[in-house]
């Protein structure tokens, strides 16, 4: 791969991922803990994430347990769940929080399908502006006589193939959760 390609490329994987992590907390009427991964409580001053608080574990297929390291962060913990957008009332019984996933009606998982498809398509939309910005710096390394007329083709050509790999992973990924959110 061309070494002025490679920062692109690192774009462009960092866009996926980032669609990965938003897919993962996506609720699926399963217990996930990722769906904890944007909650944070205010812990010493300090905005924390749940799992750098707590044990978070699945004891059942629909039900995710919080046990606290420190059982007097246990309040704080569930009123950040309950004005968290996670859309679970949590229950606390003294030690352990618990989340009890609804299953979700058939409605809710054509909204959520529709939902993951457009998240792909705005994430390919990322990687095709990561594709235009690095298409007008290698023609502005042309104009400046940095790359000649074959070399800016054949760069050209590669960022195209890397977009259309990125491209083909997002579908994948999309189609791969909104089968899962469809088939439960």
């Amino acid at each position: 791969m061309n070494s002025n390609l490679k920062v692109y490329d690192e774009k462009m994987n960092k866009s996926v991922d980032i669609l990965a992590k938003d897919y993962a907390a996506i609720r699926a009427g399963r217990a996930n803990p990722a769906v904890l991964d944007k909650v944070t409580v205010e812990y010493y001053g300090a905005p924390t994430p749940i799992n750098q608080m707590a044990a978070v574990s699945v004891t059942e297929a629909r039900t995710l347990t919080i046990q606290p390291w420190d059982r007097s962060t246990l309040k704080e913990i569930e009123k950040a769940i309950q004005t968290s957008d996670i859309g679970i009332n949590p229950q606390n019984d003294g030690s352990v929080i618990r989340l009890v996933f609804p299953p979700l009606t058939e409605e809710r998982r054509k909204e959520l399908s529709k939902g993951i498809s457009k998240q792909g398509e705005d994430a390919k939309v990322v990687i095709r502006n990561i594709r235009r910005d690095a298409m007008d710096k290698f023609k502005a390394m042309k104009k400046s006589g940095e790359l000649t007329e074959d070399d800016l083709k054949a760069i050209e050509k590669e960022t195209q193939d890397l977009t259309d790999k990125y491209c083909k992973q997002i579908d994948e990924m999309a189609a791969a959760k909104s089968k899962e959110i469809l088939e439960i």
